[in-house]
């Protein structure tokens, strides 16, 4: 085991530095299969029915966790790399995936491509409207289909949450409102390097809150099935703590962008 992995392999380090995880079959590819049918049910949509997508997004929430969406939340995988991420007992388990972007075959896109991070702070009145620099979650991203480079897959800047750190810093716990705090980080991360989050049923990726990202048109040929949704904290995120997840925020506000630039040797 090299340092900064933990028993079970994940590399917090690549967490740290990159600001996601990408787990690999983090809960079954059967599992992912199953859940997509459930959707295209939902949808009252076929595979087979391709006139029938008419539009380039469709929003479908997961209400009650039935079925096979509830036993891809519910894996035991996810949970042991969110204790690694974030600290065992520091969260809280999610009982249905949340909010479900199905992305389609279209022209153009659906205006929702800009550069972001969630809303992540519920205010004095629970409206999750601002972000802030004590975020109260962290993002996670579900694959319920075979995502490829034209499939719309969510665009990632590498290293974009140390921006995000210090940009958010100066605004503390008021923060920003969401509309607002969309350029400011654009600008703040622009110069980082952009990936794509493909996979295959089954895949996850655990995401910095805040990692900038965006959304973007679908070029494919096949529907893209993924879900975003908050895993929410039970405190808010400070930079104090050993936690990988904080200690990622420790480094951007000392100057570093690099796990052992601020920090020598990494926790094990």
């Amino acid at each position: 085991m090299r340092v900064g992995q933990d028993a079970n392999g994940h590399d917090v380090d690549a967490f740290i530095e990159d600001g996601f995880l990408k787990i690999e079959e983090a809960f079954p590819r059967e599992v992912g299969e199953r859940a997509q049918a459930q959707l295209w049910e939902r949808m009252g949509l076929s595979p087979d029915r391709p006139s029938e997508w008419t539009e380039p997004v469709r929003w479908v929430m997961d209400e009650d966790g039935s079925g096979a969406l509830g036993e891809a939340i519910r894996s035991p995988r996810i949970a042991a790399a969110l204790n690694a991420i974030a600290g065992e007992g520091t969260w809280f388990p999610r009982g249905t995936v949340g909010m479900l972007p199905i992305r389609f075959p279209f022209p153009t896109d659906a205006g929702d491509t800009g550069w972001h991070i969630d809303q992540n702070d519920p205010g004095p009145e629970g409206a999750w409207g601002i972000v802030t620099a004590r975020p109260h979650n962290l993002l996670i991203l579900m694959v319920f289909s075979e995502v490829g480079p034209d499939d719309a897959p969510t665009r990632i800047r590498v290293g974009s949450h140390f921006d995000t750190a210090r940009a958010l810093e100066p605004y503390g716990e008021k923060g920003l409102p969401f509309f607002e705090s969309g350029p400011v980080l654009d600008s703040a991360s622009a110069h980082r390097r952009e990936v794509l989050a493909t996979g295959l049923p089954g895949d996850v990726y655990l995401c910095h809150p805040f990692l900038v990202h965006a959304a973007q048109a679908h070029r494919g040929t096949r529907p893209r099935f993924m879900s975003q949704g908050p895993i929410i904290l039970r405190e808010p995120l400070r930079a104090g703590s050993a936690t990988p997840l904080s200690r990622a925020v420790r480094l951007a506000l000392s100057g570093g962008d690099d796990v052992t630039s601020a920090e020598g040797t990494p926790d094990r």
